[in-house]
């Protein structure tokens, strides 16, 4: 699908993996409405990159304001033709810690942030989506998700935040295969380490000794090299129904 013109909706797009998404959307042509619960840092990238950009403040798990921030899409833009779920938590907690069971409410709120969250994205942008007038080759939209290798090898004091994103993993081939004939692509990327907002409270030693983990490139990801895979797949047809990793070939170890 050709960016230029059409409009997106990006979840946790004030910074981070979001906010570098929408700036390779915006760097196509695209728009992008910034979907964020950060106020001040979602008003900052709406006018750092500019006018092709809306920031929406919005709860990805909010049925309200998420269809808001789609209306808002259509109206600022004129269309929308994509969604990329990059919000997302990632608290730490064993099953059994120091002070007890993991707090079921964390975990709760872990899947219903992530997993629960990406969903409700996914199922209203949809129902606009499949109204859009077809592409000369019958795509109507793509949906790009966000998981994590994590998903695969997570490890330990990660069960709520691995078990949200491998429901994320679960749930791209039949999204995929329902929506294939409206013409609407879903694909998932899982990224390994990343430079995000996230890391950047970690001591420089701790986040050089993150980075040299990763077989190759021994770094830390860049938020652009996200935006860059996920701008790819809204372009690239043929990917569809599958998760991409993109981790410098980590594979996490236990702990």
């Amino acid at each position: 699908m050709q960016i230029a013109g059409r409009a997106f909706v990006v979840t946790g797009g004030a910074s981070g993996l979001g906010r570098a998404a929408a700036e390779a959307i915006v760097a196509g042509g695209g728009h992008a409405v910034l979907l964020d619960v950060n106020a001040e840092a979602g008003r900052q990238a709406e006018q750092a990159i500019g006018s092709s950009v809306r920031f929406a403040m919005a709860d990805v798990t909010s049925e309200d304001q998420v269809k808001a921030a789609v209306d808002l899409a259509v109206s600022a833009f004129g269309n929308l033709y994509g969604v990329v779920n990059a919000a997302g938590i990632g608290p730490a907690a064993k099953v059994i810690g120091k002070n007890g069971p993991h707090p079921l409410d964390l975990f709760e709120k872990t899947i219903r942030v992530n997993l629960v969250g990406t969903f409700n994205v996914i199922r209203l942008a949809a129902v606009v989506m499949t109204q859009n007038a077809p592409v000369d080759t019958g795509e109507r939209g793509v949906i790009v998700n966000t998981a994590s290798i994590a998903a695969f090898d997570g490890q330990i004091g990660q069960p709520a935040y691995a078990a949200s994103k491998g429901g994320i993993v679960g749930l791209t081939l039949p999204v995929a295969r329902e929506f294939a004939g409206a013409g609407i692509r879903c694909v998932t990327i899982a990224p390994g380490i990343f430079d995000t907002p996230l890391l950047a409270a970690l001591p420089e030693a701790a986040r050089v000794s993150l980075g040299q983990q990763v077989p190759f490139p021994s770094r830390l990801g860049r938020p652009a090299e996200y935006g860059a895979l996920a701008r790819h797949i809204i372009e690239n047809e043929m990917l569809n129904g599958e998760v991409i990793r993109l981790d410098g070939a980590l594979r996490m170890a236990p702990r």
